[in-house]
């Protein structure tokens, strides 16, 4: 009887429940009047009356163990039905639910689109730091030490030389990616024709059409024999695979410290077609990038020679582009994450 009561308390506690109908076959083995449990009770009676105390005790244990695995058994069936109660029956005749993965952000799908412009005439892709000195961001490229944009108000400065110091000490969140020119410049064997992605960095305020957090990229071809002319057409191919096929561009003279002669690269308006609107403040053309021949001095400043090499440079917002390419109108919209506004690029 002991080894009967030892074998069944062994198979109670190995039992496992799935289903409200193996639910129902514990109860009717282990717990109902039809059970071996209550078999066993039937024949205490033939155990001799010197044991049948002891007997008895381990029937009632097995008894209160099998009543108490049927409880919980209960309140995991349960716990299940309740789970799977609200639960609509799968239609398998409906189409598949597509892969809902994330899409890539506006910002990073133009700038993957100009790399690829670029690379496919020549260029490749560099980089560089973006706490800089103020060499790389501002000496180097011939700007005076009274130039506005050396001023705390355009500038974040990291470490702030005191004034006995050279200014070319100085620390700062480069304002343009134009000190990985001049890295290039310094270390790259010629000739280079390179473009420069990257996040920079000026204290504006923030507005819907300002950022102090933004994206340009710049471009640099230097080499024997370069001209204004391999500026112009670089830019025009540019814009014809980048905007429509019916882009006008055009360049205006400008000034800039480190080319000379220097251009505005402004194209018509996207929005309106160049018929005028607030975005081009209904001029019909909107400006998109500064370019121009690099000037002899930067050349020099980098050790080469100004005599034998010359070279252009261009730079633009990626921001400014993704606003003409997609009608954004809003500069705050890019880092806000709302994913109203990013679910609108999913198709591309």
């Amino acid at each position: 009887m002991l080894d009967k009561v030892k074998e069944l308390h062994q198979e109670i506690e190995q039992y496992t429940i799935n289903s409200p109908e193996q639910l129902e076959q514990f109860r009717m083995r282990f717990i109902s009047r039809k059970g071996v449990i209550t078999e066993l009770f039937e024949g205490l009676k033939s155990v001799p009356p010197t044991d049948r105390r002891a007997v008895g005790q381990e029937l009632n244990g097995l008894k209160n163990f099998a009543q108490e695995r049927f409880e919980s058994f209960s309140q995991q069936v349960e716990e299940q039905q309740a789970a799977t109660k609200n639960v609509a029956p799968v239609d398998l005749t409906l189409p598949t639910i597509p892969n809902l993965t994330g899409t890539q952000h506006p910002l990073t799908l133009v700038r993957q689109r100009i790399i690829q412009i670029f690379e496919r005439i020549g260029f490749n892709v560099a980089d560089g730091p973006e706490i800089e000195s103020d060499w790389y961001n501002f000496g180097a490229l011939n700007f005076p030490e009274n130039h506005p944009a050396r001023d705390m108000q355009d500038t974040f400065f990291v470490e702030k030389a005191s004034m006995d110091t050279d200014v070319s000490s100085d620390m700062l969140l480069r304002t343009h990616t134009s000190n990985v020119q001049i890295r290039l410049m310094e270390r790259q064997k010629l000739p280079i024709r390179s473009i420069m992605p990257g996040r920079v960095y000026r204290n504006e305020t923030i507005s819907a059409r300002a950022h102090c957090i933004f994206h340009q990229v710049e471009g640099l071809y230097i080499d024997r024999n370069v001209g204004f002319k391999d500026l112009k057409d670089t830019l025009y191919h540019f814009v014809k695979e980048m905007f429509e096929p019916g882009t006008r561009i055009r360049f205006r003279p400008s000034y800039f410290p480190f080319t000379e002669p220097s251009a505005e690269i402004d194209i018509s308006c996207q929005i309106c077609g160049g018929k005028g609107c607030n975005i081009c403040k209904h001029t019909g053309w909107v400006e998109i990038a500064g370019s121009g021949m690099v000037d002899p001095q930067v050349i020099a400043n980098c050790g080469i020679d100004p005599e034998e090499y010359t070279g252009f440079a261009f730079g633009m917002g990626i921001e400014r582009i993704t606003q003409l390419k997609y009608v954004v109108n809003d500069l705050r919209l890019y880092t806000e994450n709302d994913v109203r506004f990013l679910r609108q690029f999913e198709g591309l």
